[in-house]
């Protein structure tokens, strides 16, 4: 809502189960708001008989409802704004590209590592970088989440893919953005609280360790109350993008209103890679 709002659009109308939006008020007190899909899409199709174009539909459901909610905003003729993962599985993404080609509409991802500063510059340096150097890497990204995670439908990982996918996604499609395509990887570890395995990419090998268990933040981040860590050390030199986080929705909106927006093509590698951790069998 903030994304919208800062990039000077209105939300029209907002579905979701739940009734406790009153956060609505702070953004747009004006917005229609329903609580069953029925009368959410009836209420769209009443604007385009009246000739009020809808631009976007914005999905930020549980990640295994993206494809059906983005199938929709497709069909009703608006271009589709999607939260990672866009899809949990690489086929449902050859789908939707079809879908595209049949409406003439687009979906765009918001995978916001892509603007984050630090992140646009190493992939600056990686990019400048002449002969074939192979990178030495590690990706530490440890989220800390309460009980409810569990029990909530992201510890189902038929409905949130499992850790890879659901707070991994943005991390996996950072490294093969940055690093080239995907040659091999092993999982060590996997759990549903954590993850961890080794990525080989065509510029990198990438050690990676994901978790939502507190206990595996590092000792100074729980002294100084932080819940989140995230740090990627290459070549023994460690780039620490805990923090820059607040404008990135902002600016992910800014690149796609600007025809600059990760589109589904871009996105079917990671797809296809946390889709392949997450069944991976030794």
């Amino acid at each position: 809502m903030k994304a919208i709002k800062d990039t000077g659009n209105n939300l029209l109308a907002a579905l979701d189960p739940h009734d406790s939006v009153g956060v609505l008020d702070s953004y747009f007190p004006g917005c229609h708001f329903f609580t069953e899909f029925e009368r959410f899409d009836r209420y769209c199709d009443k604007l385009r008989r009246a000739g009020t174009k809808i631009d976007y539909v914005v999905v930020c459901s549980p990640n295994y409802l993206h494809d059906a909610h983005i199938r929709f905003g497709l069909r009703i003729g608006a271009d589709v704004i999607c939260e990672k993962p866009v899809v949990l599985n690489p086929w449902n993404v050859d789908a939707l590209l079809d879908m595209e080609k049949e409406t003439g509409r687009q979906v765009c991802s918001i995978l916001q590592l892509r603007v984050h500063p630090a992140i646009l510059a190493l992939q600056q340096r990686v990019s400048a970088a002449t002969g074939n150097a192979k990178y030495t890497i590690r990706l530490d990204y440890i989220s800390a989440r309460g009980n409810w995670y569990l029990n909530s439908w992201k510890g189902e990982e038929s409905k949130s893919g499992g850790i890879a996918t659901n707070i991994g996604l943005h991390f996996f499609d950072m490294l093969l953005w940055i690093f080239g395509e995907q040659v091999s990887f092993t999982v060590q570890e996997s759990t549903p609280l954590k993850t961890t395995g080794t990525l080989e990419l065509a510029k990198a090998t990438v050690h990676w360790h994901m978790s939502i268990d507190e206990n595996d933040l590092p000792a100074d981040a729980r002294q100084k109350g932080q819940r989140t860590c995230r740090i990627l050390t290459i070549d023994n030199e460690a780039i620490d993008f805990s923090e820059g986080f607040e404008q990135l929705h902002t600016k992910s909106y800014e690149q796609i209103l600007a025809g600059n927006g990760v589109r589904l093509t871009a996105t079917r590698q990671s797809i296809q890679l946390v889709h392949d951790i997450r069944n991976y069998r030794p």
